[in-house]
């Protein structure tokens, strides 16, 4: 072959297709392989008269061609070329395991062979403490299939060549695959998260990661130990974060709402017009709920089941004897940093009520009737006002509880609902109290006051109007001069890369449905679309409208995904592994966390939209998540959503109808309880 394509005369006719530069670097490498192999005679010295010997053509060696060469000489040759397997950290992304046939050595082994390989890697596993979910890592069958592949002999890397060289040797290959993200930047733009924590050794480190429709990459992690975290110096990093994402790629900034980040996302928004800063929605409901739970009333119900559920776990027995019950679960009890599990002990506390009451007043809890702590934990759980008071704070929490839950997702983007899902929520505490004001006004002064300070931005007004899913709903689509004026700002300030007279001209074809906008199909699927695929199908019409619609509907609204890296700091960076530098813990965590991007994206399980925006206003019991026998899809669970009116006016104080599943609250005795004064609240249980 190597003789046809270079043209040589002698046992086979040469290819005259061939192109020229192609031939001469064949013939060259022949005439380097024959000088080495020093077999251009036989073996006893004489020329060989049949030519040149087997072994100068064995196939063994690879000879690297240009892409441009090799579709030039592709068209000539009709024979198939060997394909050789791929290299590289993207080899190991493919699923599966090895699909090589097995060895014969292999397939005869004994099973007592089988037995002793497995328990040596199971003595590993038991040796070094490694979790034995492990080995459902995407990576570890690939491993064992390499080793395999190598044969006996084999020796596994150094200490030194994981810690520095094989290390540095992935965090390249990494690189790649995060790079490869570089065209979704572009096409969709992206919001850099920021957020910062203290290591087990005290050293304040800042976590910079970029959200896209196609999964968050980490990107670095600094050290500020040296840095005074002044709102300049804060700039200062974030414009370098910017600079390596790249500056017309980014159209978001997220970080905590602390003084000098948000004064420093000012700054950067000055230094670059084109970015917008918004603290994190997920912090600000939060927020919201701490405040709430700070409330008089609040803390008088939740200091009530905490007496409840410390009592049930402080006694074997009584703990027991509800372990023993049909179906019983464990009461969630609440995080210290995670306002809103106060609010999920409550709800799951309620859940256990029945159970609860059958064990005070059985027989068997007589016992701890001498106790002064027994006799008021009887007190309370027999107590029905304060079940009930349980039950409509549970329901008051409810439409904030389901906005959190969306705003915190990484399964798509979020900043598009925050919006609408901040006034659903309020209507839906409105109508839990029968739009009773002296009821509801302190809930809803708390949440007007955090969104008023803190998320009531031009961006989320754009993204609320942009997003098709209100737009054309117009019975409730919030027509307030404020939208308008959002995104009349946002085009003024932010956009300069097309004619604005042209976008307003957009605009207008966008909200009265005319052209694409305006085709049966685009109206139906514009509440069950992503909002940026719905524009990517439907925009054409409007070219820099829908390059403007894309880049903002495909943000996210907080910065969760920082928080939920620092578990992988804390995975790596333990108390036996606090001396690591911090640019090895960087790269550490930068593999780690990019290893399963590309993984991540291939193999989403989800099968049905988290979005369920319609659903915020309810006030029934919100469901905490538990394990399915299946995942629902899209059309299973649309048909169990329940659309609720948003205006205010469609709502009617003490109608009974109106309030559905709220016959089983009492807001008279909630109301009364409200107005009693702190001598009368000590006599409520007494």
């Amino acid at each position: 072959m190597k003789q046809h394509l270079a043209g040589e005369q002698g046992s086979i006719v040469p290819c005259s297709k061939v192109d020229p530069t192609v031939r001469h670097a064949i013939l060259a490498s022949m005439k380097e392989k024959e000088q080495k192999s020093k077999e251009t005679k036989g073996d006893f010295g004489v020329e060989n008269p049949f030519g040149h010997t087997t072994h100068s053509f064995d196939g063994d060696e690879v000879l690297e061609i240009p892409s441009s060469l090799a579709n030039k000489m592709g068209s000539s040759s009709k024979r198939k070329r060997k394909v050789t397997a791929s290299t590289g950290i993207r080899a190991f992304f493919k699923g599966g395991c090895d699909t090589s046939q097995p060895t014969i050595k292999a397939c005869l082994q004994s099973k007592e062979k089988w037995k002793n390989t497995d328990m040596a890697i199971a003595l590993w596993f038991y040796d070094a403490c490694i979790p034995i979910n492990a080995v459902n890592s995407p990576f570890f069958q690939k491993a064992i299939d390499q080793i395999a592949s190598m044969g006996h002999g084999y020796k596994s890397p150094f200490y030194h060549s994981l810690r520095v060289n094989l290390l540095r040797n992935a965090k390249r290959d990494v690189k790649l695959v995060v790079d490869s993200f570089r065209s979704t930047w572009t096409e969709t733009g992206c919001t850099i998260m920021g957020d910062g924590w203290k290591d087990t050794r005290q050293r304040p480190l800042i976590n910079f990661l970029v959200y896209c429709p196609k999964g968050i990459s980490f990107i670095k992690s600094v050290d500020a130990s040296d840095i005074v975290t002044s709102a300049e110096n804060l700039c200062n990093l974030f414009a370098e974060i910017v600079e390596m994402v790249g500056s017309n790629n980014v159209v978001h900034l997220v970080t905590d709402n602390a003084s000098n980040y948000k004064a420093a996302g000012s700054l950067l928004s000055e230094r670059y017009p084109n970015i917008c800063w918004s603290p994190c929605a997920a912090h600000c409901i939060n927020l919201i709920l701490k405040d709430i739970g700070e409330m008089n009333d609040v803390k008088a119900i939740v200091s009530l089941a905490s007496t409840v559920t410390v009592f049930i776990y402080n006694h074997k027995f009584t703990l027991n004897w509800l372990r023993k019950t049909t179906g019983w679960k464990e009461i969630i009890r609440p995080g210290e940093t995670r306002f809103a599990t106060t609010f999920i002990a409550l709800k799951s506390l309620h859940d256990h009520k029945d159970s609860l009451q059958s064990l005070v007043t059985s027989g068997d809890y007589k016992q701890f009737l001498r106790i002064e702590k027994g006799k008021d934990v009887k007190q309370i759980v027999l107590d029905e006002r304060f079940w009930n008071n349980c039950l409509i704070m549970v329901r008051i929490m409810g439409p904030i509880i389901r906005l959190l839950r969306i705003c915190d997702t990484d399964e798509r983007p979020s900043l598009g609902y925050v919006y609408e899902g901040m006034f659903r929520a309020i209507n839906g505490i409105k109508r839990l109290f029968r739009n009773k004001e002296r009821l509801y006004k302190p809930y809803i002064d708390i949440i007007s006051d955090r969104w008023d300070r803190m998320l009531r931005k031009n961006l989320h007004a754009v993204a609320y109007y942009l997003n098709p899913a209100f737009q054309y709903e117009s019975a409730t689509f919030c027509t307030h001069p404020e939208v308008i004026n959002g995104l009349l700002d946002y085009i003024e300030t932010k956009v300069d890369w097309c004619n604005p007279e042209k976008l307003s001209q957009e605009i207008g074809m966008y909200r009265e449905r005319q052209g694409s906008f305006g085709r049966k199909l685009a109206i139906l699927t514009s509440k069950f679309d992503r909002p940026e695929n719905w524009w990517k199908l439907y925009g054409c019409d409007t070219p820099n409208l829908q390059k403007l619609a894309i880049r903002i509907l495909s943000q996210t609204a907080s910065s969760s995904g920082c928080e939920r890296n620092w578990s992988v700091f804390e995975r790596i960076h333990t108390k036996k592994r606090n001396r690591l530098e911090h640019q090895r813990l960087n790269d550490l965590v930068y593999v780690h966390y990019n290893l399963r991007l590309q993984h991540r994206f291939d193999h989403r399980k989800r099968s049905y939209d988290p979005i369920d925006y319609e659903s915020i206003d309810k006030t029934e019991f919100w469901v905490i998540e538990e394990e399915q026998d299946g995942e629902l899809n899209c059309d299973e669970l649309e048909e169990e959503l329940e659309e609720l009116p948003k205006d205010d006016s469609q709502l009617v104080e003490d109608d009974e109808s109106e309030v559905g599943e709220d016959n089983d609250i009492d807001l008279e005795a909630f109301q009364r309880r409200r107005l009693l004064d702190d001598d009368e609240d000590n006599d409520w249980l007494n």
